[in-house]
């Protein structure tokens, strides 16, 4: 060969090298996943989320990266946000609750949706059916907001019975009309007064603690709300503080110090939602996965706090803690 076709070979073989290499990450898909929480409050369930793709043969950082867009509480950002991820076309968007999955499905008709969510889909509108959600989306659902009542029984069970119960719940949350209208009609069933006070998305959690202790509250119930993620030490010292049995939707509060939580295991729920993700990724339809319900429950009860509040935990209730905290 001659020298100057050799170098030629050479410079040509130079310039399509990085465009091969372009090439093939270009080919990597993205999962946009729109939280409304902040990066901090959400670090706990990324595991469970990445061991799903990895049962769907997908490993973040190899062939399947993620960019995150994290709404720090406000959710009135969710829109912005869900729109850069469109722009970004992005393969999948995991809306990792109720406010972002609205949010998503707003901003595309196209690109596939997974949601993780407290509430029933079908009665939020947020697909057709559970068995053939139709559209673009699917996910799973802990029914979270159907166990209100039972969480009321098992803290009223624990405090004495002239004891009033404080609830918060977050103002623009579109599911705490109907969490709080739920919360007082099993108050009202269990013979016990309830006051709601209602936490702003600027993070004003202060203003809604001082209310309750003003109307004298004897206990906490936390509505089953993804947005108080956020705000989950705070609430912890705030009980801690007054001296309040608390109950909350899943364990990670109890874990922070909280009394007591009952409801789905939420991590599973989230590794069942990466597990969907990757499916999607492999070219199935979201119209044509049946919304997931999660079928794994949880009943924490921390005894270091309850000895701390000077609450003797029953032992019929110990018996029914598939979590106990010592």
């Amino acid at each position: 060969m001659k020298r100057r076709a050799f170098i030629t070979l050479l410079g040509g073989a130079a310039t399509a090298w990085p465009f091969a290499a372009r090439a093939q990450q270009a080919t990597v898909p993205v999962i946009g996943m729109l939280h409304s929480q902040t990066q901090a409050s959400e670090a706990a369930r990324m595991p469970a989320i990445e061991q799903g793709l990895r049962e769907a043969g997908f490993v973040v950082g190899r062939n399947v990266t993620i960019e995150h867009r994290f709404a720090d509480g406000d959710n009135d950002r969710l829109p912005t946000l869900a729109a850069e991820l469109v722009q970004r076309q992005v393969k999948v968007i995991f809306a990792n609750s109720t406010p972002p999955a609205y949010a998503a499905k707003a901003a595309t008709a196209t690109i596939p949706i997974v949601f993780t969510t407290g509430v029933d889909p079908v009665e939020v509108g947020l697909v057709a059916s559970m068995n053939r959600p139709g559209a673009n989306v699917t996910g799973v659902t802990f029914l979270s907001n159907k166990l209100v009542a039972k969480r009321l029984e098992l803290l009223c069970a624990l405090v004495p019975g002239t004891t009033s119960i404080g609830m918060l719940a977050a103002q623009r949350n579109p599911n705490t009309e109907t969490d709080a209208r739920d919360a007082l009609a099993a108050a009202s069933v269990l013979g016990r007064t309830m006051h709601v006070e209602k936490v702003a998305p600027e993070g004003d959690i202060e203003r809604p603690f001082a209310a309750l202790i003003e109307r004298g509250i004897g206990a906490l119930f936390v509505a089953p709300q993804a947005d108080f993620r956020i705000w989950r030490q705070q609430l912890v010292l705030f009980a801690m503080r007054h001296g309040l049995p608390t109950s909350f939707s899943n364990n990670d509060y109890v874990t922070a110090g909280g009394l007591m939580s009952y409801g789905p295991d939420q991590m599973d729920s989230y590794r069942e939602a990466g597990v969907y993700t990757g499916r999607v990724l492999k070219g199935e339809k979201p119209a044509n996965l049946p919304v997931l319900v999660a079928t794994k429950f949880e009943f924490a009860i921390n005894l270091n706090t309850a000895k701390a509040l000077s609450l003797t935990i029953p032992p019929s209730m110990l018996v029914l803690a598939t979590n106990v905290i010592e």
